[in-house]
């Protein structure tokens, strides 16, 4: 007799027969495949790029290593450090694409006439691609053309009008302006897909109370919806962080114009100075990474507790409650006085 058959276990074969095999063999297959790829063409990469960053190099030649001195550098020279200071523009207009999504998501999220065709035209240009958004807002914005011929129709004189995309007072204020327009839509939707989830029974008692429309967005919406705000902001800082397609297609870097990304493709494709770029992707990550975490303790201190709704909140919508409960008892209270006289007679 078998001895396998005496114990009750299986052997491999019968275990790769058996339903409970044939799911795990399936599912390592198929993950396989996937988390192969992931490795290769992610987290090797990744890896190298931090090798990289502690050698002066090449992507064809000798390596020497140099320790933290492309780190040094990222810091000391002028182009790297001043593109890391000009995020800061991208940043600001992120917060200012956060309150003008918001803004138009709470409209929206409302009966409002035509609704829909303004949510879809807000969304649209989050759909086109951002190369071509760059090639639209550069002959926009060219002196003599598309822009300065609507200002000349209202009185502007075309020869005192400043070069928008060379005028270094205002050209990254321009740029911040159309990564404002081009990404807008996307913060708008996920802001009314989570207002659109918020308990109807809230308004119903703020209206109790007689809040206005600007004390039911601070103590009912905004508290709501805090988690998708918290993620709109995190993406939208780390989008700041990370701008490149605007200004390399618009003005190609030039004018004052080279974000940290901008300066990052300039050393690494033609200056071919490797290791330095990858030191500047590493501290890119760094500082993208202390910023998730500064907004999301940030967040933490702001909540008081509730994940749904806020404490004012739930207050008055515990108020609404116990004043529909006092009403159903008192018609029903008057019901039964009703029916008593009724049988009296």
């Amino acid at each position: 007799m078998n001895g396998n058959a005496v114990t009750g276990k299986k052997t491999f074969a019968q275990w790769c027969k058996s339903m409970r095999g044939q799911q795990i063999i399936v599912t390592i297959t198929f993950l396989l495949v996937p988390l192969l790829l992931l490795f290769t063409f992610t987290y090797l990469p990744f890896l190298n790029m931090i090798r990289f960053s502690f050698y002066d190099m090449k992507y064809i030649g000798p390596r020497t290593f140099v320790g933290l001195q492309n780190y040094i550098d990222v810091f000391t020279r002028d182009d790297c450090f001043s593109a890391l200071g000009l995020s800061l523009y991208y940043m600001v207009g992120s917060v200012v694409q956060m309150a003008l999504a918001l803004l138009f998501a709470t409209i929206l999220s409302f009966k409002v006439k035509g609704s829909k065709f303004f949510r879809g035209a807000l969304y649209f240009p989050c759909l086109i691609c951002g190369i071509s958004v760059g090639f639209i807002f550069k002959f926009f914005f060219t002196h003599g053309f598309v822009f300065d011929t609507l200002l000349s129709w209202v009185g502007f004189n075309v020869e005192t009008l400043p070069y928008w995309l060379k005028d270094e007072s205002i050209n990254n204020l321009v740029l911040v302006g159309c990564s404002v327009w081009k990404y807008i839509g996307q913060n708008i939707v996920l802001f009314i897909g989570a207002i659109a989830s918020v308990d109807t029974a809230l308004y119903e008692a703020a209206d109790i109370d007689g809040a206005n429309a600007w004390q039911k967005f601070r103590s009912i919406i905004l508290p709501s919806i805090r988690t998708i705000v918290v993620l709109n902001l995190i993406l939208s800082i780390s989008g700041a962080l990370s701008a490149f397609e605007m200004p390399y297609v618009t003005t190609g870097g030039g004018f004052g114009t080279s974000t940290y990304f901008v300066v990052m493709d300039k050393l690494a494709h033609t200056n071919q100075k490797v290791g330095l770029a990858s030191a500047m992707a590493v501290i890119l990550l760094v500082i993208i990474m202390l910023v998730t975490f500064l907004q999301k303790w940030v967040a933490s201190l702001m909540d008081d507790g509730n994940d749904s709704m806020s404490r004012k909140a739930y207050k008055a919508y515990r108020k609404a409650e116990k004043e529909r409960k006092r009403q159903q008892k008192a018609q029903a209270k008057a019901e039964s006085r009703l029916a008593g006289k009724e049988a009296a007679v």
